[in-house]
This record gives C-alpha cells, sequence and structure tokens, in this order.
C-alpha cells in the first residue's frame, strides 16, 4: 500500500515536536535571565571585605545584605508564580527584569548599608518574578518529547550560577570598584527585556482566577519567616529566641494559610495537590536533592578552607567540577535520553545514589586529599545532572498547564528549603560531632584553633573538625538515598495507578 506525498508530509509534520517555533531561542533568552538571579546569590561573599571598608559596614548590615535578597525572593515565590499565572507569564517576566535592573543600578551606586540593604531586597523581588516565569515559560513552550531536555538546561544553570557567581565576583574586584559586581546585571536585563518582549508568547490561566491576596500575604510572611529561621540559626543558635519565634511564626502562618487555601474557590496554591502520589513523590525528591547539595557544599566550602588551607576563590575553583559535570551532561542531552530509556521513578533513583555515593566518596577518601573530593564531586555532578531535571518536570507534569507559574513557585521553594534545611541539619551533624570530641569550648573551628595551646592540640582539633565532616556528610548520603528511593517508589505507585485509570 503507497501513500500520498500529502499524506506522508502529513505523518512527518504530526512526528515533528510541536512547541513554539522559536523555543530554543527563548530559551537561551530565559536561561541568560536565569543566570543572573542566580549570580547575585553567591557574587557579594567576595565583596564583604571591600563593603566593609568602604561602606563601614558592620557584620549585621554585611548579613543583612547578603540574606535580604534571599529572603525576599524565598518569601515571594508563590506569590510571584500565581501572579504570573494570573496576569501573564511575559508581563511578570519582562516586570522582573525591570525590577531586577532596576535594583542592581541602585546597588551599584548605594552610598550606606542601609540602601544597598533596600536594593538587594528590591532585586529578590525581580528575582522571585524571574524564578518562577521562566521555568513557567519553558512548559509552556516546550511539548511532551523535547520537555525534559528543556528543564534539564534551564536546571544546569542553577549549578552555573553558584560556580560563577564567586569566580566572577572575585575577578570584577580585581580590576574595579565593589559596585561593578552588581553593574554586569544592566546589560543582561535590558538584553532580555528587549528579547522577552519580541520572542517569548504570552500564557495565563485561561479561567482567570481572582487574586488571592490573604493566601498571598500568608504565604509570602510565613516563608520568609521559616527562611529567616533557618539563615539566623547557625549565627545565633537553634534554640536562641530569635530563631524559635520566626520559626514559629512561620510554621503558623503556614498552616492559616493552608486553612485559608483549604476554604476558598479561587486558591493561590491548590492543597489538593498534595493527594497526589505523583505530587508528594516529587516535592519529597526535590527537598532532598537540595538538601544533599546545599547542606554538601557548605561542608565542602568549610572543609577545602579550614582542612584543606585553600583561599575562598581556590576554594571556588576547586569545586567547579561538580557544576562542570552538571553542564557537561546537560548540555550533552545525557540526562534526556536517560530518562526517555528509564522512565522518571528510575532516572531520579539513579541520580540520587550516585548524589549519595559521591557525598560517600568525599566522605571516605577526600579527608586530606583534594584527587578524592574530586571523584566524589563528578559523582554528585552526574546524579544532580539526572535527578534534579526529572524532578522539576515531575512537579511539573503533577500540576495543570494553567497553573504553571505556581508549579514553578513551589518548584522554586521547595529548592531554598531544602538548601537551607541542609546546611541546619548536617550543620548541627557536624558541631555536635566536633564538640564531642574536642575539651576546648568553641563556637568555631577558627576559634578552637586559636585557643589551642599546642601544635599538639591544634592537631587534635583538625582532626575532630575532620572527623565531624565525614560523619556529617555520611548523614547526608543516608538521608539522600533513602529519601530519592521513597521519592522514586511513590512515583512508581503514581504511574501504575495511572496506567490502571486509562486502561
Amino acid at each position: 500500500m503507497t501513500t500520498s506525498p500529502q499524506e506522508e508530509a502529513q505523518v512527518q509534520e504530526q512526528a515533528q515536536p510541536q512547541g513554539h517555533p522559536q523555543r530554543w531561542l527563548i530559551l537561551g533568552v530565559i536561561c541568560l535571565a536565569q543566570l543572573t538571579v542566580l549570580l547575585d546569590n553567591t557574587v557579594l561573599n567576595v565583596a564583604i571585605p571591600s563593603l566593609t571598608d568602604e561602606l563601614g559596614a558592620s557584620t549585621a548590615d554585611i548579613q543583612w545584605m547578603i540574606n535580604a535578597y534571599s529572603l525576599v525572593q524565598s518569601g515571594l515565590l508563590l506569590t510571584a508564580g500565581s501572579a504570573a499565572d494570573r496576569y501573564g507569564r511575559k508581563k511578570m517576566l519582562a516586570a522582573g527584569l525591570v525590577l531586577f535592573g532596576t535594583g542592581s543600578l541602585w546597588a551599584a551606586f548605594a552610598q550606606s548599608s542601609t540602601q544597598l540593604i533596600a536594593a538587594r531586597a528590591g532585586m529578590g523581588v525581580g528575582g522571585a518574578l524571574l524564578m518562577t516565569t521562566t521555568l513557567a515559560v519553558v512548559v509552556q513552550i516546550f511539548d511532551d518529547t523535547e520537555r525534559v531536555k528543556a528543564i534539564g538546561l534551564w536546571s544546569t544553570i542553577n549549578s552555573l550560577g553558584f560556580a560563577a557567581g564567586p569566580l566572577l565576583g572575585g575577578f570584577m574586584l580585581d580590576h574595579f570598584w565593589w559596585g561593578s559586581i552588581f553593574l554586569i546585571n544592566i546589560p543582561v536585563a535590558l538584553i532580555g527585556l528587549a528579547a522577552v518582549i519580541k520572542l517569548v508568547p504570552e500564557s495565563k490561566n485561561p479561567k482567570g482566577d481572582r487574586p488571592d491576596l490573604l493566601g498571598a500575604l500568608l504565604s509570602t510572611i510565613g516563608m520568609a519567616s521559616v527562611v529567616y529561621a533557618i539563615i539566623s540559626g547557625p549565627e545565633h543558635g537553634w534554640t536562641s529566641a530569635q530563631v524559635l519565634v520566626a520559626a514559629a511564626v512561620g510554621v503558623l502562618v503556614l498552616g492559616a494559610f493552608a486553612l485559608w487555601e483549604l476554604h476558598i474557590p479561587y486558591p493561590m496554591l491548590d492543597m489538593h495537590f498534595f493527594r497526589n502520589q505523583r505530587f508528594i513523590g516529587a516535592v519529597a525528591g526535590a527537598i532532598l536533592v537540595a538538601f544533599g547539595l546545599g547542606g554538601s557544599l557548605f561542608l565542602l566550602t568549610q572543609h577545602l578552607q579550614f582542612v584543606l588551607g585553600y583561599e575562598p576563590l581556590e576554594a571556588g575553583l576547586r569545586l567547579a567540577p561538580l557544576a562542570v559535570t552538571v553542564v557537561a551532561l546537560n548540555l550533552t542531552g545525557v540526562g534526556a535520553k536517560l530518562h526517555a530509556k528509564l522512565g522518571t521513578p528510575a532516572t531520579i533513583a539513579a541520580g540520587m545514589s550516585l548524589l549519595a555515593g559521591g557525598l560517600v566518596v568525599i566522605a571516605l577518601l577526600g579527608g586530606d586529599d583534594y584527587n578524592g573530593m574530586l571523584a566524589g564531586l563528578v559523582i554528585m555532578g552526574a546524579g544532580i545532572a539526572f535527578a534534579m531535571p526529572a524532578m522539576a518536570n515531575a512537579i511539573m507534569s503533577a500540576i495543570p498547564p494553567e497553573k504553571a507559574g505556581v508549579g514553578a513557585g513551589i518548584n522554586g521553594t521547595l529548592a531554598e528549603f531544602g538548601n537551607g534545611l541542609g546546611v541546619a541539619v548536617l550543620g548541627a551533624v557536624l558541631n555536635a560531632r566536633f564538640a564531642a570530641l574536642i575539651p576546648v569550648a568553641a563556637a568555631s573551628l577558627p576559634a578552637a584553633l586559636a585557643s589551642a595551646g599546642s601544635a599538639g592540640e591544634r592537631a587534635r582539633i583538625m582532626d575532630a573538625f575532620s572527623s565531624g565532616l565525614e560523619t556529617s556528610q555520611l548523614v547526608g548520603a543516608v538521608a539522600v538515598l533513602l529519601g530519592g528511593l521513597l521519592a522514586a517508589e511513590l512515583l512508581r505507585r503514581a504511574e501504575r495507578a495511572d496506567s490502571a485509570v486509562t486502561a
């Protein structure tokens, strides 16, 4: 039986992806905007000495300069996602670029610590809009056949931003004044804005849900309070009144948010999502990927500087292989091919197992040898490259397309929460082990070393710290492995249930 040329053309057209015709160019624009937001999570750390000298910033001022950005951004993620669904993702993406660029300009020429803190908070508002709308737009312009690869490339920017932030900041400070680290955002924001206006198609919830103003207020206060407690814990102590009150306020307000969302006709976050096994599995996995990554990087930074003796920029360079591995595997499409072959549950299980394995390798082989740590970083990078895009795709697939902005907000919120939880839990394990092994009453390794009376005592303190690092990394590995297997099993059950319904 032969087919006509018209029928062959029709078959070929049906076989081709049905996404937006300029989807890959749009993805490049989105990734550029995303990279700028992520760079500003870490770029300020290397400028701390300059800010202390030139603005007369106190330790508390420096903490607020760094935290104002992440605090505002994480608190507004759900609200920003809901606004994108309600008013249009293209509009909110453009608004995010304008706010981020304006805040960067203000920050670059700030004349006092207070002005810089306020500018960083304004950048956090723009960052929240960009973090949610970029992923929502990716979901809208790519069809099912290419979405995993596109989300993989989008996820790659997270690793690239982490690695490049301190390096870019160090380079700029070697050649220019501290404000230059913010000025580099301006041309990116302008180019991104022009490209968004010209290329990105508008999309929003066709039902036109009414804005949930009280839900937005409750979610912002609740998330900001919880994140503030996590940020403040290492500095003020987990049992301090400041941390406990912030955590209690956050939990109570988020509880009120959940109750409110259950009893209104147009909720910002449909709490019935949490009855979906696929959604719950993806949520559990996303938190634990961020837990393992955030906690381990917090530990590794200290390991490289305090134990192996590297300067901050040298330490950043030696963490780069993790990001390079993620970038290489996603740019070459290895992660997407593995996902297509194994499916979501098995890909997540494989990725989380590799992430846990990398932590074990670093704990056992990287104590006083960078080569052992290098092997662990590469293994961790492979695990993140496989697990993170599959997890983000699972979350977005479990949420109706018209709620893509809220889905992106959930994904970003989970990443913030998991990162903070990893730092808190693994940092607490490290401190507990360190305190149990040395008789010196000190709050940190530098303080303990300063109080040491002999070379032998200093050596014992260093050994105790290394032992604490090893223990905390092994605890993180167990948590990541068990959590990854649980998430994969929940997703597998959800797939079986869906198959049974459609059969």
